[in-house]
């Protein structure tokens, strides 16, 4: 019953993954096409984010050592208080649609509700041992499940960290996001979310997330950049 809950984006594992109805909420079904994407050679800076703004993320099962998709997110709006982000996967045609404050915490996507929001972002200024936390609500309405989220951020290091998308300095931020069923209280899992995020770029460059369920790991996944630009 319980799936990968994902944060890029991301969230952001950004993207990132979720539970079904009876689980914890979830990003756009990804696809298991692995046709190689074109890389970029430079962390190039970007200022703030503006329509068109993408970032694209190869996801891996650490289970089975599978690549399991590749996923992009291209803004599509920007106010002062908001950004809306399309997710495609390549090799299919659909797309879903996340929203974000301007500190990349995700608010909603086409399913789900977090109030405040889902704590997966980032609090600036960024620096070592800076620690913050969230309680949070996250609400499916049409299926009518809810989950209670607790969750605590620490930045634990900055550190550079190379990708296909090229070298960058990061600060690694570690997220421990307990759930527990509004409905049934007996329902509850772990998730342990790692992500390094680049302020040249205000986005993340890599993350790990694994889940827990009953003391036991349930998945372990990875993301990493595979390309990123402006319009």
């Amino acid at each position: 019953m319980l799936r990968r809950c994902f944060l890029a984006a991301v969230g952001l594992l950004a993207v990132t993954a979720s539970l079904s109805a009876q689980t914890a909420p979830k990003e756009p079904v990804p696809s298991t096409d692995q046709t190689p994407v074109e890389s970029s050679n430079s962390a190039t800076p970007m200022e703030d984010p503006q329509t068109g703004d993408h970032w694209t993320y190869e996801f891996r099962d650490e289970i089975t050592g599978e690549i399991k998709s590749t996923l992009t997110n291209t803004i599509t709006d920007v106010s002062d208080t908001d950004i809306t982000v399309r997710t495609t996967a390549l090799g299919n045609t659909g797309a879903g649609y996340v929203s974000y404050d301007r500190s990349w915490n995700r608010t909603g996507n086409d399913t789900w509700r977090f109030t405040p929001n889902d704590g997966g972002g980032i609090r600036s200024p960024l620096a070592v041992g800076k620690t913050w936390s969230v309680k949070a609500t996250d609400l499916n309405s049409s299926a009518g499940v809810s989950w209670k989220r607790s969750a605590a951020s620490k930045v634990v290091a900055q550190e550079s960290v190379t990708t296909r998308a090229g070298t960058f300095d990061t600060f690694k931020i570690e997220v421990t996001c307990d759930f527990q069923n509004s409905k049934n209280p007996t329902k509850k899992f772990q998730e342990v979310l790692q992500t390094w995020y680049a302020p040249a770029i205000d986005h993340w460059v890599k993350q790990s997330s694994v889940t827990r369920s009953d003391g036991r790991v349930r998945s372990k996944n990875t993301a990493e950049l595979v390309e990123y630009g402006r319009r």
